[in-house]
């Protein structure tokens, strides 16, 4: 199963903060019969996935970064999968960029985009998706069904037009490139989260932003590799919801 999702998502081709793949092993011999689905690799998750006899969990944020900035948090995580027989994989950057399985994508397709073009360069890597609505619409609108389909409730800056036709799409912490955005003349920038500092630009540049929640918007992308590893491998899947409106 890491073999399959290594290739799927490419995660030795792309580079990244998080070291990808497998992050922790369970014990040898250990049969694979349920595998989680999580965004965070944390305490309360881990405790979640034991209590439904989850084998193997494949979440978006690991506990093995480069560089690692609290090794003490990732000591205590990583004692917690050994003690607890669990095994861990993370996909962060290869995720979030999937043309097929990616958060950003999927966020595309729950909006109507048309013609995504990739979007946002985050260190050299176009991350995100661009492009135009079928109709003109507007933000409350778009708010609305991210609302009903994400556990979120976005936050909406009316710094732009009234009417959206044109939109920009970077999941999680995207918001260090809200320029991306300005400079395609997007009507819109949908984000999972900002600063101050992107408030501010956005209200001087004249920007719409929908700030729909950094764990909100990277649900999306490990829920649609459910069905596809619980169909390829025969084997049972579950989604573990740990955090809401963030």
């Amino acid at each position: 199963m890491v073999g399959f999702l290594n290739e799927t998502l490419r995660v030795r081709k792309i580079k990244d903060a998080s070291l990808n793949g497998l992050q922790a092993r369970a014990r040898t011999g250990k049969d694979l019969r349920k595998v989680g689905f999580a965004v965070d690799a944390c305490i309360s998750t881990f405790e979640k996935a034991k209590k439904l006899d989850v084998d193997l969990l494949v979440v978006h944020h690991g506990v093995k970064w480069r560089p690692q900035k609290d090794r003490d948090l990732e000591n205590r995580r990583t004692l917690y999968l050994k003690k607890n027989n669990l095994a861990l994989y993370a996909v962060h950057l290869p995720l979030d960029l999937h043309e097929e399985y990616g958060n950003n994508i999927q966020l595309a397709r729950l909006l109507g985009l048309k013609s995504p073009r990739k979007f946002g360069k985050y260190h050299g890597i176009k991350i995100g998706y661009a492009g135009t609505l079928g109709r003109t619409t507007s933000l409350d609108a778009l708010a609305g069904t991210l609302n009903k389909s994400l556990p979120t409730t976005c936050r909406v800056y009316r710094f732009g037009p009234e009417r959206i036709r044109d939109l920009g799409i970077i999941s999680g912490g995207g918001g260090s490139m809200l320029k991306d955005a300005v400079l395609e003349k997007l009507d819109c920038f949908l984000v999972g989260e900002i600063d101050l500092a992107v408030y501010n630009a956005a209200k001087e540049y004249g920007i719409n932003l929908i700030v729909a929640g950094h764990y909100a918007t990277e649900t999306i992308g490990v829920k649609t590799l459910m069905p596809l590893v619980g169909e390829v491998f025969g084997i049972e899947t579950v989604f573990i919801d740990d955090v809401k409106n963030l």
